[in-house]
């Protein structure tokens, strides 16, 4: 008999499959397909402190084995997400959701965070820290280990529930960033958001996004999501929830060997919506076929 349960700061979860931000909308619309109930919870759509209605279109570029996406953000603001998103949600899922949160600001990220932090059905906050800081040049947050060290603190100060800090891939030394969020208080990180990459349409000989460049997604970059995984894992002690590239149950075991604790899954369900369901009814066979009993017992073990 196999075992998927793990626990991610403190939280059970019934399987370590959690679909990620921006590719599960706010869950009900997926409840429309099957019971959201299967998963280990999910993290919904980043929300900010206003609405946002995004980048101008085209934003989203197919390449071979993944996608571009520029989106830049869409969603109704954190207010509606409470009184509108979230009641809807509450009557078709009844486990702990993840609360992506984005801001530009580190008042930006307080704010959204301390309303979230207030909302019973939030288990985790999951703060993006790949956005434009608007008073630091239009860096991203996510590129400065003091930066980094900065929103986790401040977020850190104004909420209760456990803070897992999503990192950018696109920095030198993606190690320095992870251990500076975990110095800062973070109760785990999760990584890796989508790596810079752009199209040109060869007709135009314009770029295919209207963004210009944009996140790559998809199984290209499965192993670089691998690789930065693994060498988080070995510099710091907070659980870890893996990610990209993210398309079958062993790719789900593969990650937790590197040291994920949860893993999320993205682009793929936006290829198929039964993504992360056959994920997780496929999991107990590809323990077997891999001997393993308890999957908890297999993070960090190629480490």
């Amino acid at each position: 008999m196999t075992d998927t349960k793990v626990t991610l700061c403190g939280i059970g979860l019934d399987n370590p499959v959690i679909p990620a931000s921006g590719t599960f909308g706010y869950g009900y619309e997926f409840a429309e397909l099957y019971d959201i109930n299967i998963l280990g919870t999910f993290s919904f759509k980043g929300t900010t402190r206003e609405p946002r209605f995004g980048n101008p279109t085209p934003r989203i570029a197919e390449c071979a084995s993944g996608m571009l996406n520029a989106v830049g953000l869409q969603n109704p603001g954190v207010e509606k997400v409470i009184s509108e998103e979230l009641p809807k949600l509450e009557k078709v899922f009844h486990k702990k959701v993840m609360a992506n949160v984005s801001g530009f600001s580190l008042d930006d990220y307080v704010y959204t965070c301390k309303r979230l932090d207030g909302c019973e059905q939030v288990g985790w906050l999951e703060v993006n820290i790949s956005c434009p800081n608007v008073h630091g040049g239009g860096m991203s947050f996510g590129t400065s280990a003091k930066s980094a060290f900065e929103v986790t603190e401040a977020v850190k100060k104004a909420v209760k529930k456990p803070v897992i800090i999503k990192l950018s891939p696109n920095v030198t030394d993606i190690t320095e960033i992870a251990k500076a969020c975990e110095d800062a208080g973070a109760d785990g990180i999760s990584l890796i958001n989508t790596l810079l990459a752009m199209r040109i349409d060869l007709k135009t000989r314009k770029p295919l996004l209207k963004n210009v460049t944009g996140g790559l997604s998809g199984p290209a970059v499965f192993p670089v999501a691998v690789r930065m995984v693994y060498q988080c894992a070995k510099v710091v002690k907070i659980p870890i929830v893996g990610m990209g590239g993210v398309s079958s149950a062993e790719d789900v075991i593969e990650m937790m060997l590197a040291g994920a604790t949860a893993v999320e899954v993205g682009a793929e369900n936006l290829v198929d919506p039964f993504a992360s369901k056959k994920i997780i009814e496929s999991l107990p066979a590809a323990m077997e076929k891999y001997r393993i009993e308890k999957l908890s017992n297999i993070i960090g073990g190629s480490l």
